[in-house]
Formats: C-alpha cells, sequence, structure tokens
C-alpha cells in the first residue's frame, strides 16, 4: 500500500499526516485490496467562505477500482472526516450494486451514442483556455455498466475505458437529460 500525501499553501504536521492515514485507513475494512492512496491537502482563502480546507482524495484498488472524494471545511480534521464519509457511502454503493447485480452484464451495443455538443469557437475563450492538469490512465478491459459505475464513483461526467468485447477504446458520458452516451470509435 503506498500513501502519497501532498499539500498546497499549507505545511501538513506529522500528527496531522498521521491522522490523515488512521482516519482513511480504516476504509481498508469496507474494500480489500485498496492499494494506491492520493491525498491532496489545500488552504484557500475565499470570498464567500473565507478560509477553507480542502481534501481530496483518490483510491486505487484491485481489479482497476477507482474512487474520488473532495471535501472542504473552515479546519482540516472536519474536512478528512468528510472525505472518510463520502468515500465509505461510495464504497456501500458499490458494492450494494455489484452484490445485487451479480455477474450480469450488457453488451455494448445497447447503448446509443450520441456527439458531443461543440464548443464555442469564440477566440478570445481559445486564448484562455489551457490545460490545468494531465492525467495518466491505466485502461484496463470493462464492460460499459462497469464503466458507468467508475464514472459515477469518480463524480465525472465521462470516462475513458478499454471495451472488454472489443479490445477497442471507448467513451462513456452523461448526457444533459441524465441518461448515459457512449463514443466508439471506428
Amino acid at each position: 500500500m503506498e500513501w502519497n500525501i501532498k499539500s498546497r499553501n499549507i505545511k501538513l504536521h506529522d500528527a496531522q499526516k498521521a491522522f490523515i492515514q488512521e482516519k482513511l485507513g480504516k476504509l481498508e475494512r469496507y474494500l480489500d485490496g485498496i492499494n494506491d492512496w492520493k491525498v491532496e491537502c489545500r488552504f484557500e482563502t475565499l470570498r464567500g467562505s473565507g478560509e477553507t480546507y480542502t481534501v481530496q482524495v483518490t483510491l486505487l484498488a484491485d481489479h482497476g477500482i477507482i474512487l474520488r472524494a473532495e471535501e472542504s471545511d473552515r479546519e482540516l480534521y472536519p474536512a478528512v472526516e468528510a472525505v472518510h464519509d463520502n468515500l465509505q457511502r461510495q464504497i456501500r454503493r458499490f458494492k450494494e450494486k455489484h452484490y445485487r447485480r451479480g455477474k450480469l452484464r450488457r453488451s455494448a451495443g445497447e447503448m446509443i451514442a450520441a456527439p458531443l455538443p461543440a464548443l464555442p469557437e469564440d477566440a478570445e475563450q481559445a486564448e484562455e483556455r489551457q490545460i490545468i492538469r494531465a492525467k495518466d490512465v491505466t485502461l484496463r478491459p470493462m464492460f460499459s455498466d462497469e464503466a458507468i459505475e467508475q464514472m459515477e464513483l469518480l463524480g465525472h461526467s465521462f470516462f475513458v475505458f478499454r471495451d472488454a468485447e472489443t479490445e477497442k477504446i471507448q467513451v462513456v458520458y452523461r448526457r444533459n437529460d441524465g441518461n448515459y452516451g457512449l463514443i466508439m470509435p471506428r
């Protein structure tokens, strides 16, 4: 198990790091095989809410399970506890869906792919946009319903995965009407 605790605009003391590891380490009771813990703590001063601690945690577990949660509070310890509770709910939801459904899987052809809406081509907006974060991802084979679960657990609006049947890279995304779409490149 590998812990990666980062901090921005704050210096974390050993006692705070120990609290984070102890509190979040309790999640291993609910989900076996957590291999990698990525914890990022930020301190920000926001206009509306004043000084805020934000804690973001990403867990990588066996079988490609990825869980992510982010919580903010005026103090660090309640933010860590809120992230713990959030991840615990996600684990419970994942297990309920997984065990309720069993091994039943739908084929990828059941979902309807639709194009994403085009972005505005305003020159001023294009100059302001920039890549602020890059992520390295491992694409493991999975079915489309597993990809939807991962997307929901991460709280993202899309998820890139390798289809278990065709071995092709596909993208599942949440549509504005609440349903899901699947992009299947040729």
